[in-house]
């Protein structure tokens, strides 16, 4: 159990995050959107404000980038949207796949589209879609899956930059969130 928190303030909504050790040095404060549907229907508002106006589509990964891209669709008027899953599911007859490492998930993962999946985005305007972009593992997976499946990638967007990701002049955010050290 944390014992320390970082108080986060986003979009109007503020949040207790708990500071979490994922490594003897690096410590993250853990957000997570599943389940707060005031954060995550005020935070995607926001969102779209700052992204391109020519965005056709959106893509995210499993999991956390989920609620927040389904809100952003239905706030853009979108029918569909695309989640890159971490598995590769029966339905799937030839995935598109990629490896993945991100911080706070332990060893590689894969990202992977089904045929349906990369028709719906092949040659659209293509927003890549996170909760939080920090060393950019995880979203350069995305953007790599996005272009074998010939997606136009116009931008990236997530509700914060963590670490050094808040240097980056390619990527939309709403705030900030620092990293710790490890205790």
């Amino acid at each position: 159990m944390a014992k320390k928190y970082y108080e986060l303030h986003v979009a109007g909504c503020v949040r207790q995050l708990p500071i979490l050790n994922v490594t003897d040095t690096l410590a993250i404060a853990g957000f997570v959107i599943l389940g707060d549907t005031e954060l995550t229907q005020k935070t995607a508002r926001e969102l779209v404000k700052k992204i391109p106006a020519h965005t056709e589509i959106l893509m995210t990964a499993e999991t956390k980038g989920i609620p927040l891209a389904a809100e952003m669709a239905r706030l853009l008027g979108m029918d569909r949207y695309v989640v890159a899953r971490k598995d590769i599911k029966a339905y799937m007859e030839n995935p598109l796949i990629v490896e993945d490492k991100s911080i706070t998930t332990k060893g590689k993962q894969i990202l992977c589209l089904t045929d349906t999946d990369v028709a719906l985005i092949k040659e659209k305007n293509t927003l890549l879609v996170d909760d939080v972009i920090s060393t950019g593992g995880s979203m350069n997976a995305l953007a790599e899956l996005a272009g074998k499946a010939g997606a136009e990638i116009i931008g990236r967007a997530a509700i914060l930059a963590e670490g050094d990701a808040c240097e980056r002049n390619d990527i939309v955010y709403l705030e900030t969130l620092p990293l710790f050290n490890a205790e």
